[in-house]
């Protein structure tokens, strides 16, 4: 068979990469024993539906959660009522406040050389046109750069227009450059002057489907319409750009922000058999943005990381407390993270890992601890080996989207690498649905999750101190 007969089968590259990861242990060089425990969790994970039932439910029970919604409020009771049924200990909600912002109604048209509409999304927090809408010519740039170079002058009561091309990649390490024009682009232009911005989506698709996401008014800019057009209608918009004549747009934008909402962090706990011992935590984000039903980003998340909880509660009462959090309000801003850490920066934590990132299958384990603490992260390599799971990366690089807050005090963290390749074809679009995630995948995040936590939650060794993050 062909390679892609391998890429059209998940579970069977699954088995492909976990025989070659078998096979490279059997190498006097490469051999390191996992804790026999480990792996007969690891193994049994293979065949679990609690993920699958956790994302199902969540995604079909509730749909989108945005932030400060009534929807995230119901999310919360529901991931409550669940973690409680599941057997967790010290089920509870710790609340804070956040701004909330509507997301209304968007549309957009070519009013000339070439009149035709485009799909398009409003970006979080964006300003609205008022009722009547705003036409202005528009200006093309094709880099945040170019952007940030322009003479105010030639921007000044015209709608931006700033394009790119984002590449996949397996760690989706071009989000992070690429995603600046959705952060800062929005306060740029309106500095410049501009009436509004219009941006290709922060995504890898060739879909119909405009990626919408966070940006926030820096340094004072004022708060002007702000949309992302999906990826097609982008590269409509060049061509027309291209012919040379100028180029007039219609906006009509009805976003705004409306007050201060309720959020919140649900946490729930495995207790250890030593209270005593510095904590794991595990999660990922309960909230989503709201033109899909947030399976990927992030129910899938959450429900990895339960499930791996569950089965070692399961397996008897492991060494260290884990506690699960299911944070709220990522997407705008990781107000869960920040107010997790406001709260919990007395209490002593072993290390932090979070799931959000998909959920295809895990192919890196990467670590943030003392170099000191380097040879207790062996076995847990071991023990992901047979998952096709490599250890990569330097020491220190491991993240976290909520986790990162808290990591700023100089807590390790691990980490499971998701195959991001196609992550950002679905991320923050309506395509983010249930029938994106595979279950084969999702049971192989389980398998990692498992095997990771059955060594390091009963693991007496100090991961830290390592250097506060920045």
């Amino acid at each position: 068979m062909g390679s892609g007969w391998l890429a059209s089968n998940p579970m069977k590259k699954f088995l492909t990469l976990a025989f070659a990861a078998t096979t490279a242990l059997s190498s006097p060089l490469l051999a390191q024993a996992a804790p026999p425990e480990s792996a007969r969790l690891r193994d049994a994970a293979l065949t679990d539906d609690l993920a699958w039932e956790i994302t199902e439910g969540l995604t079909t029970e509730i749909g989108p959660r945005k932030a400060g919604s009534d929807a995230e409020a119901r999310a919360r009771d529901w991931a409550v009522a669940k973690l409680k049924a599941l057997g967790f200990a010290n089920v509870r909600v710790e609340t804070f406040e956040v701004p909330y912002w509507e997301r209304g109604d968007a549309s957009a048209e070519i009013v000339a050389p070439f009149p035709q509409p485009l799909t398009l999304a409003a970006l979080g927090n964006s300003g609205g046109t008022g009722p009547k809408g705003l036409k202005a010519e528009l200006v093309g740039f094709d880099s945040l750069a170019a952007l940030e170079a322009a003479d105010p002058a030639s921007i000044k009561g015209k709608i931006v227009f700033v394009t790119h091309r984002m590449a996949a990649a397996q760690d989706g390490s071009h989000y992070g450059p690429v995603g600046q024009i959705r952060r800062i682009g929005p306060s740029i232009a309106s500095q410049k002057g501009a009436a509004a911005i219009l941006i290709r989506s922060i995504g890898t698709d060739e879909h119909r489907n405009p990626h919408t996401g966070s940006q926030d008014w820096k340094d004072g800019a004022a708060p002007i319409p702000a949309l992302a057009l999906a990826n097609p209608d982008a590269d409509q918009l060049e061509r027309v750009l291209k012919r040379g004549q100028p180029v007039t747009i219609a906006l009509r934008v009805t976003a705004k922000m409306a007050g201060k909402r309720t959020s919140g962090n649900v946490i729930a706990e495995v207790p250890g058999r030593d209270p005593s011992l510095p904590i794991v935590l595990v999660g990922g984000h309960l909230d989503s943005w709201d033109q899909g039903t947030g399976a990927i980003d992030d129910a899938a998340g959450v429900a990895i990381t339960t499930a791996a909880a569950k089965r070692i509660m399961d397996a008897g009462q492991p060494l260290r407390t884990i506690r699960v959090v299911w944070f709220g309000s990522e997407e705008i801003g990781l107000f869960g993270g920040v107010d997790y850490r406001e709260k919990h920066k007395e209490e002593k934590h072993h290390f932090l890992a979070e799931s959000d990132f998909g959920a295809d299958r895990i192919w890196r384990f990467q670590t943030s601890v003392a170099d000191a603490a380097l040879p207790a992260m062996k076995p847990i390599a071991a023990a992901l080996a047979p998952l096709g799971i490599v250890q990569g990366g330097k020491n220190g690089d491991a993240s976290g989207s909520d986790i990162s807050e808290i990591q700023k005090l100089g807590i390790p963290v691990l980490a499971l690498s998701q195959d991001g390749t196609r992550y950002f074809d679905l991320h923050h679009t309506p395509d983010d649905t249930l029938d994106k995630v595979d279950p084969a995948q999702l049971r192989q995040n389980v398998a990692a999750w498992t095997a990771m936590l059955a060594v390091a939650a009963n693991d007496s060794t100090d991961y830290g101190p390592v250097p506060p993050r920045k």
